[in-house]
């Protein structure tokens, strides 16, 4: 695993950006290679804007009611299940625990469902459905209205049921799901005797509904990151923030905490990714290279690599030892909306993103097999 500690600190003293412009440019000579090495082209019949994964298969989700589970244990990762009508306005958002057992997922009428997969045949069923209005007494109500928002706009803007959930994480174990809602609430459930118990509700935002939501590997904290640019850290332990961290002025779509828990990635519409330093709360450095809104991002199992993806198109790999772009794919001029690493079998790293374009891409580093 990268020195995390080590780059918080080379970078405190030296002041600067992990990465300019020029280096993470057309001309940069980027040193790792990523080839692709399978498309499932028209996974679904609509955009993609979600995508998880597990040590056995792809969830993704998108504009459509139907989400998709893809073989990733295949060289041409074959479709194994469509769930119909799972979201019946489109999921924007997927999660997934890492032992394949438990997923997640939000739609654009708000709703939350929470799926189990079968030990035994590897189906995903629906395991519950989760509610987060407020009702009267301020706790969990009546089902949220459905949004007659465009799907794609929806996205794009942040907008879902008025009271409805927007981003959604689960924890490595299951045992714990996080998520943002509409009216400016962060709200975070905790398995009991084999039910999402609500154990947290976290506000006071400043009017700003959380965009992306993000829980430590460590379970301890949760992450938000909002649409007027904020980014909060709370603890589950003690239920109270720990940081507010500096603003990018721009919306957010996408955080994520380093696997060590070290370090917290942060990007969105300033097209920048920003790197904090968790212990601390202090801001580390800058990222910089894409062109466009950054929507997804993703920490490799070690920690060594954060991949990103944009509007632009372009999916990039960075490098934490070296501090720079290591690799940039550009095979669409079209959105992409998420991207995922495979959990590592064998010698070679795989990452998968989707998007506009409405198929899953599969890369593969160059070494090994």
């Amino acid at each position: 695993m990268a020195d995390e500690s080590k780059i918080t600190w080379y970078y405190i003293l030296n002041h600067r950006s992990f990465c300019d412009e020029k280096a993470c440019g057309a001309n940069a000579s980027q040193s790792k290679q990523y080839l692709t090495a399978h498309t499932v082209d028209r996974a679904h019949l609509a955009t993609i804007f979600a995508i998880a994964v597990t040590p056995k298969v792809v969830l993704s989700g998108g504009g459509l009611s139907s989400l998709a589970v893809h073989d990733s244990t295949k060289p041409d990762f074959p479709l194994l299940q469509t769930i119909k009508g799972a979201n019946p306005t489109g999921c924007h958002h997927i999660c997934a625990s890492r032992d394949g057992r438990v997923a997640a997922s939000a739609s654009f009428s708000g709703d939350l469902k929470v799926w189990s997969s079968d030990p035994t045949t590897g189906e995903w069923k629906l395991l519950t459905a989760l509610q987060t209005s407020k009702n009267e007494s301020g706790g969990l109500g009546d089902e949220s209205s459905v949004s007659d928002a465009n799907p794609s706009q929806s996205a794009a803007d942040g907008r879902s049921s008025r009271n409805g959930v927007w981003a959604v994480a689960l924890s490595e174990t299951g045992e714990r799901m996080a998520a943002t809602t509409v009216d400016n609430r962060a709200l975070v459930w905790v398995a009991r005797n084999g039910a999402m118990m609500l154990e947290h509700t976290f506000d006071g935002f400043n009017e700003s509904f959380g965009t992306c939501v993000a829980i430590s590997g460590d379970d301890r904290l949760v992450a938000t990151g909002h649409q007027n640019g904020s980014a909060y850290v709370f603890s589950t332990e003690t239920g109270r923030l720990m940081y507010s961290l500096s603003s990018l002025a721009r919306p957010l779509r996408a955080i994520s905490f380093s696997p060590g828990g070290s370090l917290l990635a942060t990007a969105g519409d300033a097209n920048i990714i920003a790197i904090y330093d968790v212990k601390h709360g202090e801001h580390i450095g800058n990222l910089k290279g894409h062109a466009a809104w950054i929507t997804s991002l993703d920490w490799n199992d070690s920690g060594e690599y954060l991949a990103s993806a944009a509007l632009d198109g372009r999916v990039k790999v960075w490098s934490i030892d070296r501090l720079e772009c290591v690799a940039t794919h550009s095979e669409t001029d079209e959105a992409l909306w998420a991207v995922r690493w495979l959990p590592k079998m064998g010698r070679s790293e795989f990452f998968v993103t989707g998007g506009a374009s409405r198929s899953l891409t599969f890369y593969r580093e160059a070494t090994g097999i």
